[in-house]
């Protein structure tokens, strides 16, 4: 674990640890991705299922895919909070992810909450747990994916406290683990995670089962059979 730096209250909340370190070449080669069909399952195959977070969670907005470094959170069962530092923690380009325990009954993110990340260039946002606002969210076309949406709020706006949390620390969200730096993707079919250290390898088996997708496409087109195309492609 990480040293905590500074920022934190007299109480030792909220427990904000550095940012983790991101290849950014590397997220970039991630993010080309996103036009390929179905990207998500593409990550799935090549990393052997592993990294799927729970169907439940969906993208409010099919049509906002995304990809990068995970900047996670931590809340905590029966004290949710709004969760406004991390996106004094975040950078550009981050994915802010919310261990918000699975509760579909209290919102922690909401419209404005979006348009602050979406002014400081959050490529985009994964909650377990619920959002509102949904109407506000899709009309400024910021990326977001959670397991519900409710009107009811956190206690935040009524008990004024919104530092119970941690930031930068191992989460698990959608059943999978993430930990600060991990690349998540996020298309309308699911959201898959994958591990940091593992990047650059998942990252070539991405590419090179995009293109035998495609090339496989095209034998379709051309009228080849199944036989064929398993001879020459070994999978469909």
């Amino acid at each position: 674990m990480s040293e905590k730096n500074e920022t934190t209250s007299s109480a030792n909340w909220p427990k904000i640890y550095p940012h983790a370190e991101v290849d950014q070449a590397t997220v970039e080669a991630f993010r080309k991705l996103l036009p390929v069909y179905s990207i998500s399952c593409i990550l799935s195959d090549v990393q052997e299922r592993a990294g799927v977070m729970h169907s439940q969670i969906k993208l409010l907005d099919r049509k906002t895919k995304f990809a990068g470094p995970a900047l996670t959170v931590k809340l905590y069962p029966g004290d949710l909070v709004d969760c406004l530092h991390a996106l004094a923690a975040a950078q550009p380009g981050d994915v802010i992810v919310v261990d918000a325990a699975g509760e579909t009954e209290t919102s922690i993110w909401g419209g404005l909450m979006a348009s602050l990340c979406k002014h400081k260039g959050v490529a985009g946002a994964v909650v377990d747990g619920s959002i509102r606002d949904t109407d506000e969210i899709r009309d400024i076309e910021f990326p977001i994916a959670s397991r519900s949406a409710v009107p009811r709020s956190t206690h935040s706006p009524y008990s004024q406290r919104l530092d119970t949390l941690e930031i930068n620390v191992p989460i698990t969200c959608g059943g999978v683990l993430v930990n600060p730096g991990d690349i998540v993707v996020a298309d309308e079919i699911g959201v898959v995670v994958v591990p940091k250290e593992k990047a650059p390898e998942v990252l070539r088996k991405a590419q090179a089962q995009a293109e035998q997708e495609e090339k496989t496409r095209a034998r379709i087109r051309e009228g080849k059979t199944v036989d064929e195309l398993l001879a020459e492609f070994g999978r469909l």
